[in-house]
């Protein structure tokens, strides 16, 4: 067994125990398991009153399967969203109460599953997020929604394949695709630069060297598509977290993308997400704007 130094300074002067801190979400919200245990049981609530169509596949494999929900009206904007766990944990189950106030404001909203680590690399991660966004543009007719107005949000890990969206390049992933596919993106606690984690315990799991980290890290590759895209942290996360979200937004900036960051001050890693439970928190009229703007 390969025993970790934890004391060594291993990147940006954090020891490795120095970095699990600052990257161990759960440990930071004592509470987080009554807040997932709320998150499942608004879910099941929101899923037995609306209009929804459960484990659509778009891809083969157990995981590779979508939820939509519909609103009343035909030719909706589309909304995707990418759930966190850090590539290793969580369904798409967990979160469906979030598309709440998104479908009652006439959105068609499909949040995705995908396969974890350490069953799947990181890489195939990415590619499969990529398939699931095609296989929205291709068959979001069918369930009335509009190809033409496509949205993505993740959370935490879901952030991160949230950028790795707006960093592809469309018409080589499919040549009947357009180049500006998505018209928004909204990254909420993601993460931008894979490295630290390489030497967290969690990289058990997620199988990350050198070469891959930053192969399948947001922040060494360009913007391709142009469009809006706000990276939102809460004030109460870890210096990383923020630090992560900001150095993005400043190097997408830099490069050309039409990027915002916003922190949201009174919130932790999970509450951020927590208060999309009420119709007309910030972060729903966020996405809600994107949409607006881009008719």
């Amino acid at each position: 067994m390969k025993v970790r130094n934890l004391t060594a300074t291993v990147f940006k002067g954090y020891s490795v125990q120095q970095l699990e801190q600052q990257y161990n979400a759960r440990a930071a919200v004592p509470d987080c398991e009554a807040i997932f245990e709320k998150w499942s049981t608004c879910s099941a609530d929101f899923r037995r009153q609306s209009n929804c169509e459960l484990d659509v596949p778009y891809v083969s494999g157990e995981r590779g399967t979508l939820d939509l929900f519909r609103p009343r009206q035909s030719d909706a904007p589309v909304h995707m969203f990418i759930h966190g766990g850090y590539w290793r944990a969580m369904d798409k189950s967990i979160f469906s109460f979030l598309a709440q106030g998104l479908v009652h404001r006439g959105a068609l909203v499909v949040i995705v599953n995908y396969a974890l680590c350490p069953a799947a690399s990181m890489g195939e991660i990415v590619q499969q997020i990529r398939i699931a966004c095609r296989w929205i543009w291709r068959n979001c007719t069918n369930y009335g929604g509009n190809p033409n107005a496509i949205h993505v949000s993740g959370h935490s890990a879901g952030g991160h394949l949230t950028a790795m969206l707006m960093a592809t390049d469309w018409l080589d992933f499919g040549s009947d695709l357009p180049a500006n596919l998505i018209k928004s993106g909204v990254s909420v606690s993601g993460l931008f630069e894979l490295e630290p984690l390489r030497y967290l315990s969690l990289n058990d799991d997620l199988r990350l060297d050198k070469k891959n980290a930053r192969l399948n890290s947001p922040i060494f590759l360009n913007p391709q598509v142009k469009a809006p895209f706000s990276l939102v942290v809460g004030g109460k996360e870890s210096d990383e977290f923020q630090r992560q979200s900001y150095h993005f937004f400043e190097t997408w900036g830099e490069r050309g993308a039409s990027v915002e960051y916003l922190e949201m001050s009174n919130h932790n890693h999970f509450t951020i997400i927590d208060q999309m439970i009420h119709p007309g928190n910030p972060l729903t009229e966020l996405m809600l704007g994107h949409m607006a703007l881009a008719e």
